[in-house]
């Protein structure tokens, strides 16, 4: 049992050691504030631990450096937008090599056709379009799903994540009712009128949802991550397809950090045949990037439906999407970087990373347990894996979890700090595991000490 008077006396060590090893960080972060909001550029970014944010110098692989001179290994790579390693070699060259020829005009590039091919034959999808986010892709997907079924409602998980989609930030009340998240500002209408929320792993509350009549699509990860790592019980995967075909919905599938598993995600590892499939982050190497593939069927019919003169002004595209730049990117970064080889080690080493926290767990016998999937590993703190994003959102305990990350942040090592999550990447070794496993074990006998 962790003392919450020990907790409170480690953390303010860990607050005052910070501050020792970041004092440049202070600086510069004192100097944003004149010119930025909480003095950062995004408003995330606001919510590593710590006085201030720690100020980035240089990244590689996965290694970076602030401009104090500390150096981490990073297991964050920024939310898995650099779960290819941080400037991966031949990401970089292509960049390069693309941004002497042009950046973008509006006009497709033979990368576009080797991307989409590398795509289809990961995911089983036949076609693809381009966005400059996977936020851009859900939104995209989502307007055409309204167009193909004439419905006006989505079904998303309880405390799922797909990007900034109005839609999306819903969770339900007590009484188990659709209300806003908390924290949902400027939602543009009630999310009662646009979206029912179910929770993960529950089949019948799934098909009593879709019973309406009224609902366009289902958007969904094959497995919960941004609350912590859900997996889906044996055969609900299954169950929501055949659900969807039941009740005329569209299934969309969301791959953005799913892709963990291996090259084609969870959809080519479960066999899986979404009507529509999104993914970004970590396919650009860092690059901003977004694609949603679709079946030949779904893209006959919104051929049949859309006009050619005024497809500019659907709601679907933009200026930047598919540009030559973003193109060049995910070509490099699909063909040399998120390989199977690759895919194969990370994954290798996720498994070495989760054994590692339960021996340290079990050693002193917390109430806390680790979650994986494939690459991706996450401290919960609870014996028992969650089986909704209800029972993963019940189990968070801020202190701790403030604690943990400014503790492993001191250490040398970055934790995703939304929750608990580590990610491994191609460059990612076998002694940067052992040595985040020797810390985390350090901590938790520092916390359990009497």
């Amino acid at each position: 049992m962790i003392k919450r008077e020990r907790l409170a006396k480690l953390t303010a060590i860990e607050e005052e050691r910070f501050l020792k090893l970041h004092p440049k960080s202070g600086e510069l972060f004192e100097n944003a504030k004149h010119s930025m909001p909480g003095g950062v550029p995004m408003s995330w970014m606001a919510k590593w631990p710590g006085a201030y944010p720690v100020f980035i110098d240089q990244a590689k692989g996965a290694r970076f450096t602030d401009v104090d001179g500390n150096s981490y290994i990073d297991f964050c790579l920024g939310d898995t937008g650099s779960m290819t390693g941080h400037s991966p070699d031949a990401t970089v060259a292509a960049i390069r090599e693309q941004a002497g020829k042009g950046i973008t005009a509006m006009l497709p590039t033979a990368d576009a056709a080797i991307v989409s091919a590398e795509l289809a034959n990961r995911f089983g999808l036949p076609l693809w379009q381009f966005t400059v986010s996977a936020t851009d892709a859900n939104r995209h997907v989502i307007r055409y799903s309204r167009l193909l079924t004439g419905r006006s409602k989505i079904v998303v998980i309880d405390r799922c994540y797909h990007g900034s989609v109005d839609e999306t930030f819903a969770t339900l009340d007590s009484a188990g009712n659709t209300v806003a998240r908390e924290g949902n500002i400027g939602a543009p209408v009630s999310l009662d009128q646009t979206t029912r929320v179910v929770e993960f792993n529950d089949i019948a509350g799934m098909e009593k949802a879709l019973a309406h009549g009224d609902v366009a699509a289902i958007l969904m990860e094959p497995a919960m991550t941004n609350v912590g790592i859900v997996l889906p019980q044996a055969g609900y995967l299954e169950a929501v397809q055949e659900l969807a075909k039941k009740y005329g919905t569209i299934l969309i599938i969301d791959e953005t950090h799913t892709i963990s598993v291996g090259p084609g995600g969870m959809t080519a590892d479960r066999g899986l045949k979404p009507d529509f499939l999104t993914i970004g982050k970590a396919i650009g190497g860092g690059i901003p990037t977004g694609t949603f593939g679709m079946t030949q069927v779904i893209a006959d019919s919104i051929k049949k439906m859309v006009e050619l003169e005024i497809i500019d002004t659907g709601g679907i595209g933009g200026t930047l999407a598919g540009n030559a730049l973003s193109l060049a990117a995910m070509r490099a970064t699909l063909t040399s970087v998120l390989t199977k080889e690759n895919f194969d080690r990370m994954i290798d080493l996720g498994t070495r990373w989760s054994d590692g926290v339960d021996a340290a767990i079990a050693e002193f016998d917390l109430p806390w347990s680790c979650n994986r999937l494939g690459a991706r590993g996450e401290y919960i703190f609870g014996k028992v894996a969650p089986v909704t994003g209800a029972d993963a959102n019940n189990s968070g305990d801020f202190e701790l979890e403030q604690y943990l990350h400014l503790r492993m942040l001191n250490d040398g090592f970055l934790i995703t700090p939304f929750h608990n999550m580590a990610l491994m990447c191609p460059d990612t070794t076998s002694g940067d595991v052992d040595a985040h496993t020797a810390a985390f074990r350090k901590m938790c006998a520092e916390l359990v000490e009497a």
